[in-house]
């Protein structure tokens, strides 16, 4: 029959091998203790910005942190050249999509830009594009954890998440007047076809995550968190923080975020793919 294959069941034997764990690798534990402490940062400058009559100044820096600490914990999944290289495509697309809609009214709706938020080039702040790309990487992690085994299940999973966002995005930022609505709709003055532009691009951004990480399926918890805390300080926010409070607005976005979130941190610990499956 040849030579036999040795297979460990139960309690190892002699003569069973055991199987090692994983060693963390010291890049790895860099990015996660970065990507860690720029979330906390995160938290604490909105957190400051919810007990300022005008947040506006501070929402820049929020964004900052998000982007910055997600690219931190993607590199602690993934090489930090692909995770540049990714983060790079979804802020181009993000530009891209609002550059034409503030021209087209496609896909999002007829809106603008009130000149709040700068650097602007084209109209658009660069502070949006780069929302597009840390939140783009947190939504995509949560559907690497939700459906690690099936390509089309996180593109749309991941879209999902992103679009669930939106539903606190939007109604804050008309709050603070960073950007209005020609035609308003009946969400806090959002149109519903936002929703349908936001879920295309969002569509279009995990489809290029996917083709660009080298293991899109891998499980990151830092990623996950940065999820998870946007979803709780925003629903905290419009229930609690913010005058007046929205209760329409923390429910419908609280249960939305909420459910990806619970749905990732319940599958992810459990469906880990085997490390270096991946892309090199």
């Amino acid at each position: 029959m040849g030579h036999s294959q040795q297979v460990s069941s139960g309690r190892p034997g002699r003569g069973a091998v055991r199987e090692r764990p994983s060693p963390v690798r010291p890049r790895a534990r860099v990015a996660s203790v970065l990507g860690a402490a720029l979330l906390a940062a995160m938290v604490v400058a909105q957190v400051a910005s919810g007990l300022q009559a005008r947040p506006i100044t501070l929402t820049s820096v929020v964004v900052l942190l998000l982007a910055a600490g997600a690219l931190a914990f993607a590199c602690a999944t993934h090489p930090p050249a692909r995770v540049v290289a990714a983060f790079a495509a979804v802020v181009a697309t993000g530009y891209a999509a609002e550059w034409i809609g503030i021209r087209t009214g496609l896909p999002f709706g007829d809106y603008h830009y009130t000149g709040v938020l700068w650097p602007a080039p084209g109209g658009v702040p660069v502070i949006v594009a780069l929302a597009w790309g840390g939140m783009g990487l947190a939504a995509h992690a949560v559907a690497a954890a939700v459906a690690p085994v099936s390509r089309a299940a996180r593109i749309v999973t991941g879209a999902l998440a992103l679009t669930a966002w939106d539903l606190f995005l939007d109604p804050q930022m008309i709050r603070l007047g960073l950007w209005a609505w020609h035609d308003p709709g009946p969400y806090r003055g959002v149109p519903l076809g936002n929703f349908a532009g936001w879920l295309v691009v969002s569509l279009l951004v995990m489809a290029l995550l996917e083709h660009v990480l080298a293991e899109p399926a891998a499980w990151s918890a830092g990623l996950v968190s940065i999820y998870t805390v946007m979803a709780v300080m925003e629903t905290v926010g419009f229930a609690a923080v913010f005058v007046p409070p929205d209760p329409l607005v923390a429910t419908a976005g609280g249960l939305s975020m909420g459910l990806f979130a619970l749905l990732a941190w319940r599958r992810g610990r459990r469906s880990r793919p085997v490390p270096g499956a991946g892309r090199a």
